[in-house]
């Protein structure tokens, strides 16, 4: 089987398209957000919103805020056992579905991420990573 494959409840092998594998995270945290660039009328400048899972270029996150594939967001997030937030300078969000999307970090520093990196470390030791 190719690392890239996975087997899916039916046995069957379907291919994974992740370039990079999330994580789920123990207990979803919250995040903030603003949009950057040119503002939509009628739509939210800022939100709230909480993270499910994170991957080392993304994360799926739920919000009730008015954001639609193609913006762009700042967020700013502090995943568990993290002591000072995260800002990610630009993300783009790449698919939405009722009140959930994936977004694509654009921009992380590398303070950022390292954290990130030790993050998901520690958490695939401990849980397993989603491959869907």
């Amino acid at each position: 089987m190719d690392a890239l494959d996975f087997k899916s409840t039916s046995g069957q092998i379907v291919p994974q398209l992740r370039k990079h594998p999330r994580i789920r995270v123990p207990a979803p945290f919250p995040c903030s957000f603003a949009r950057v660039g040119l503002l939509r009328k009628g739509a939210l400048e800022q939100g709230l919103g909480i993270v499910y899972d994170v991957s080392a270029k993304g994360a799926r996150v739920m919000t009730e805020a008015v954001i639609t594939p193609g913006d762009r967001i700042a967020m700013r997030l502090r995943l568990p056992n993290q002591v000072a937030p995260m800002f990610i300078e630009a993300a783009t969000v790449r698919w939405g579905k009722e009140c959930t999307y994936g977004v694509e970090f654009e921009r992380l520093s590398l303070n950022d991420n390292k954290h990130l990196q030790s993050f998901m470390t520690h958490q695939a030791k401990s849980e397993p990573m989603l491959t869907v």
